[in-house]
């Protein structure tokens, strides 16, 4: 077949195997070295993401029960974890309650601008670790796996009925912190730790 073809073709041909070879090698290199992380996408025609360095909102509308907090979009979150937002924001609605969404999706440099904020509020990074997971990708929010839901009123709603749609608060100093996992609405919610650390 090579024989028949002219050699524009066999260029082109030779072009776009070179090409390809090019971008697996360095895609696996980047992998390998922990650089890049790609997530099967479910949604046809839609490109695969690095959910890493997806950003979520800086900023959004005041929660409309509790100024002091937002109730920002839930841009970012995995396709199963938005899925499971929307269900659970609509059946607390169903019961009369409001949910807002005062932090959800960060990207790396989101969770370490957090990281460095805290260091700043509490002193030490010791202190600020307890609050914010450093470095980043240990966050639960950059993995696009956990929200932050305020006022605490209605985060007391989420921790009693949440576990039937996959959310669970995992840290006793964070009232507000909620983790998605398929597994919890058939196994109900671990056992909390301490905090985000652990300790």
């Amino acid at each position: 077949m090579i024989r028949i073809m002219s050699k524009t073709s066999r260029r082109v041909v030779f072009g776009v195997l070179l090409i390809i070879t090019l971008v697996v090698s360095t895609g696996g290199a980047l992998g390998y070295l922990g650089r890049l992380t790609l997530v099967f996408d479910r949604h046809p025609g839609k490109s695969l993401a690095i959910v890493e360095e997806v950003p979520g909102p800086e900023d959004g509308p005041k929660c409309p029960i509790d100024a002091r907090y937002l109730d920002e979009a839930p841009d970012g979150l995995r396709p199963e974890v938005l899925q499971a937002w929307k269900s659970l924001r609509a059946k607390a609605a169903d019961q009369g309650v409001q949910l807002c969404l005062n932090d959800g999706k960060r990207s790396r440099q989101q969770q370490q601008k957090e990281f460095d904020d805290a260091v700043q509020k509490f002193g030490s990074e010791e202190l600020a670790s307890k609050y914010v997971l450093n470095p980043p990708d240990r966050s639960m929010h950059v993995i696009g796996l956990a929200v932050d839901i305020q006022p605490i009123e209605s985060a007391k709603w989420v921790e009693k009925n949440g576990s039937t749609f996959g959310w669970c608060r995992r840290y006793l100093n964070e009232q507000w912190h909620f983790e998605y996992n398929a597994g919890y609405s058939t196994g109900g919610c671990p056992a909390l730790v301490p905090s985000a650390t652990g300790s």
